[in-house]
This record gives C-alpha cells, structure tokens and sequence, in this order.
C-alpha cells in the first residue's frame, strides 16, 4: 500500500467516524425529545384524565391499524385520533347543569389542526352533501368549558361527516336532552361519542369526504357517575334516518358499541360494575320518554 493510498484511507475513516458522531448526536437529540415529550404526554395526561375522563381513557380492546389512535388534548376535551381513518375514533368530555340563561359567544371559524398527519382543509365538506359533524359540541362545551373550549370545537379534528338530518335534527336533539333534560337531572355527566365504520376497512376506504373517511353511524354514550351504581344510556345512530325518529329507538348497550368500534370505554371499571353498566339496557332514571319525541331546534 502506497503512502498516498494509507493516506486517503485514513482521511475515509475520519470522514466516516465524523459522520458517525454527528448522526449519534442527531439521534440522541431524537431519543432526548421523544422522552421529554413522553414524560409531557404522562403528565398532561393526569392532568386532563379526571376533568375529561371517568374511569380511565378509552383505548382499544385489540391493537389493529383501525383501532389504534393517539390522543390529542384540547381545553374542554380529548380526542382519540385515528391517522388512518382521519377521524375523531371518539371524543370524552363532562359536562354539568347550567342556568337557563346561560348564554355563549358567537360561533368561531372552522380551523385546520396542525397536529393531523393528512391536511383537512375547512372547505373540504363543500358540495359533498355531508355537514362538518361536531363530536364534542359547540354549545355544551361552551356554556360548561368558557370560549377558549368553544373554539377548540371547531377544529377539524372535531369534525366529521354527518348527513344533514342526522346532524341538524336527530343528532342534534340527542345534544339538547344531553344539556336540557340529563344534566339537570343528574348535574354532572361523562360523555363518549364518535364514529361507527364498515367492519371491513376495505369496503369503504375509499368512501372519504378530502381524506376523511365517510362513517355509516354514530354512538354516543352518557354517563352519570356519582352514585354508587351508576347509569348510562348509550345510542347509535346512522346516517340515513330522516330526522324526526324518537332518540329511543336508537337505544343500544355500551357492549354493542364496543364491538362495532373495537374500543374498550371504561378500562378502569370493576368487572361486577362493568358487566351492569356496559352489558344491560336499562332506562331507569333517566325519564327518557319525556324527551325522546321532543322536536329539535331546527324541526
């Protein structure tokens, strides 16, 4: 070997050594960012867990790409976000009993979220006959969580596809009794609501509003957990309902939710509790049929 040879070698293996440390460093500020950030999402999420959550983040009851999200925190509510489905899989919040004269600010802008992978543009929904579906809603967020919450609603990670009917009638007189008849009645309550998909993915991904898949229903589940036994109602609703159905014909178990959405909701309740509350249909307490033919707002 030449000297000019040993020489270019060397200067090689310099190179490469140099390249080597830099990536190290690059990877180590990687490693660094992702621990601060898990130990912010930890404590973030005690935080939120108990102002947003009753018995524990809903997760999933089996890991699969339709299943898995991640959880975004707004002021009012969290979101579990499916990157594949470009979706709310479900959004938590509690609400209470607010005064009749309770009133809110004027409605915001529909905003983009930076924190969706696909872009949702606010024009998506133009001429593609679906409404931008509220899952956290304008109004109870606002009138329990102030302006700051409202505005959060109208992300558009909050949003989606919802047939005119279900969300200007059926959809949204399910929300009214939430505020004007349960809260009252109960004075403070959990809400789950959010998507119900195909189950098969195949069948519909190419059903999309932009890139946010088109869902064929709707739960919503509704807790009222201070007691020592406590209630829930549960609903799911699809898209092509006219509007003026009565709300309990849509009544289901928070079971039958779970199987159609593969989520686990109260991953904190006992297994005695959990049977009672997740597994019957019970109507008890909630007086139902004063509200269930109501007409809504928009009727």
């Amino acid at each position: 070997m030449t000297l000019l040879s040993a020489s270019w070698g060397v200067s090689l293996l310099g190179k490469s050594l140099s390249r080597w440390r830099s990536n190290g460093r690059r990877l180590g500020i990687v490693v660094l960012f992702i621990v601060a950030g898990t130990g912010l999402w930890e404590f973030q999420e005690r935080q939120h867990k108990d102002a947003y959550t009753w018995m524990g983040v809903p997760t999933w009851e089996a890991f699969s790409p339709t299943t898995m999200h991640r959880v975004l925190r707004n002021d009012g509510y969290l979101v579990g976000w499916s990157d594949v489905r470009i979706n709310p899989l479900w959004v938590s919040y509690q609400v209470e009993a607010v005064g009749d004269d309770t009133r809110i600010g004027s409605r915001p802008n529909f905003q983009a979220d930076w924190r969706t992978l696909w872009p949702i543009g606010t024009g998506d929904y133009a001429g593609s006959g679906y409404d931008r579906g509220h899952m956290a809603p304008n109004y109870a967020i606002a009138a329990v969580h102030g302006r700051s919450a409202q505005v959060d609603t109208f992300l558009m990670s909050n949003m989606t596809p919802q047939r005119p009917q279900l969300n200007r009638q059926l959809w949204q007189r399910l929300e009214e009794a939430v505020m004007d008849h349960f809260a009252p009645r109960f004075d403070h309550l959990q809400v789950i609501t959010g998507p119900v998909f195909p189950a098969n993915f195949m069948d519909n991904v190419f059903n999309r509003v932009g890139f946010v898949e088109v869902p064929e229903a709707f739960y919503k589940i509704i807790v009222a957990p201070h007691s020592d036994a406590p209630l829930a109602l549960a609903f799911v609703m699809p898209q092509d309902v006219r509007g003026n159905e009565p709300l309990d014909d849509y009544l289901v178990t928070i079971d039958e939710i779970e199987a159609l959405t593969g989520l686990n909701f109260f991953p904190d309740l006992s297994a005695d509790v959990e049977a009672v509350l997740e597994g019957e249909l019970r109507t008890q307490g909630w007086a139902l049929e004063e509200v269930s033919r109501r007409p809504g707002r928009f009727q």
